[in-house]
């Protein structure tokens, strides 16, 4: 059969077509009875005093790399789908919904179908639908085998339980949640270590990592809402900070009274990819800490006096934690400072 004119400029609306015929078979796993509409509809359940609803975008940036050069693409939806969570958790809000965006030069329906059966798998994970998205295919815009992908999250909190991190005081303590890895940040740096510097392979073998460098690299990035939701019911926060791109240096004082500081206790075990990066790249301290996440993806502030109640919580959830600083006084503004 003879190409049409748009085939012949590299857009094919048959493949997808069939990207989104499989995408279909697949979101059924959470309950959606349509999907391909123009819009999206979710039913807002009552319940929730005086409800506001919490957004957020992000990307995956270029971790998308490692998934090209391996040629797995069912992680990065998690990543994508768990970064959202997290950047809205912080503010005290459950997720309700997500959408995704994925553009490439060309639509290969196995890898779309890839990519979004990891989104499908965040979703069910953080108990949220997946509600619609967007699938491009640009040719000329990206490399042969690229693509990008980009996530929307919507989740909603009663406007008495935002947490804003407004209360927090000196001698507020910090407690650390542990990271799986470099989640979605710091890549350019990490590759550019990995397969420029040390000129390794994806299959390679380092001494100090259990798992070869791309699967280290590739490990998803997590979810804390599990955790963390038991500790918004017990009223036990008042702050939180996402871990991303800025490190600890540049998330801790997003939450911050200007009044404030922090102090930040090294009092956790660093992850050995991690000090594999610092000490293959030559990477400073002070950058490692703005850059890298460093082992530690979430940062709760606590009121000393809860500090048992919320190690119970956590005890009984198996989940690791540490308390690695304190809420100081800084007349000067916001700093931390890493001990």
């Amino acid at each position: 059969m003879k190409k049409s004119a748009y085939e012949q400029a590299g857009v094919s609306i048959n493949r997808g077509n069939e990207a989104v015929k499989r995408i279909k078979s697949m979101v059924g796993r959470l309950g959606v009875q349509e999907i391909g509409k123009f819009g999206g509809f979710f039913p807002l359940k009552g319940g929730i005093k005086n409800p506001i609803l919490v957004s957020s975008a992000d990307g995956v940036g270029t971790k998308l790399k490692i998934a090209f050069m391996t040629g797995v693409h069912n992680t990065v939806g998690r990543d994508l789908v768990n970064h959202c969570v997290n950047d809205i958790l912080v503010s005290g809000a459950r997720p309700l919904f997500f959408l995704d965006y994925l553009a490439s030069g060309r639509v290969e329906p196995g890898i779309v179908s890839e990519v979004i059966s990891g989104v499908l798998d965040g979703c069910l994970e953080n108990e949220m639908v997946l509600l619609g998205g967007e699938t491009a295919e640009m040719p000329g815009f990206y490399q042969e085998g690229e693509y990008d992908i980009a996530g929307f999250i919507v989740g909603i909190v009663g406007r008495g339980n935002v947490v804003d991190g407004k209360t927090i005081r000196k001698g507020d303590l910090l407690v650390g949640l542990p990271s799986t890895g470099l989640h979605t940040n710091g890549y350019s740096l990490a590759r550019q270590i990995v397969f420029e510097k040390l000129n390794l392979k994806t299959s390679s073998k380092v001494s100090e990592l259990e798992a070869p460098i791309a699967e280290e690299l590739l490990r998803v990035h997590r979810s804390y809402l599990k955790p963390v939701q038991t500790l918004l019911e017990g009223k036990l926060l008042k702050g939180m900070a996402h871990i991303t791109g800025g490190g600890l240096l540049e998330n801790i004082p997003r939450i911050l009274p200007e009044e404030t500081a922090v102090v930040i206790e090294k009092a956790w075990p660093v992850p050995p990819l991690f000090s594999f990066l610092v000490q293959a790249g030559n990477v400073s301290e002070a950058e490692r800490y703005r850059v890298f996440n460093m082992g530690i993806g979430m940062v709760l502030v606590i009121e000393p006096r809860n500090l048992s109640r919320v190690e119970f919580a956590l005890n009984r959830m198996n989940e690791d934690f540490y308390l690695i600083g304190q809420v100081t006084e800084n007349k000067g503004g916001v700093r931390v400072r890493i001990k």
